[in-house]
């Protein structure tokens, strides 16, 4: 699973806490978390058979629970994750059309460094949801 975020963060806080969630999810799967220029990053070369599931305030509102199930469908398909969280613009329009998903996490406006830790502690929650772990209770 790969979480991608565009631009630097300023929050070093929230950097660290979705950090931490990044190491916890990786007890359940392989996680990686980098921060990249999205001009210089080519999602469809790089994954070719991922789910691409992009941030973005006009996308699909799910609860944590049909979250998880996103988890359950990606594992018994051996196919890999893609998460993509936009910088202060969001997301530039060519990368938007290379997404399986456009996911919103809120219909609040949120920082988008708030954004990258409620993602991995949401991510975190759907791995321990369906390992039966106390943690999402």
């Amino acid at each position: 699973m790969f979480l991608y975020y565009i631009g630097k963060t300023r929050d070093a806080h929230a950097n660290a806490l979705a950090a931490e969630f990044v190491k916890r999810s990786s007890r359940y799967a392989d996680c990686q978390m980098r921060e990249i220029k999205v001009q210089q990053f080519d999602f469809q070369g790089k994954h070719v058979r991922a789910r691409k599931i992009f941030l973005d305030p006009e996308g699909r509102s799910i609860d944590s629970a049909q979250f998880a199930k996103i988890f359950d469908r990606a594992e018994r398909e051996g196919q890999d994750l893609v998460f993509l969280v936009g910088g202060h613009d969001g997301l530039p329009l060519a990368i938007k059309s290379q997404a399986n998903f456009l996911f919103s996490l809120s219909p609040l406006t949120l920082p988008h460094e708030l954004a990258r830790a409620v993602l991995a502690e949401q991510i975190y929650r759907a791995f321990t949801t369906l390992r039966g772990h106390p943690y999402p209770r």
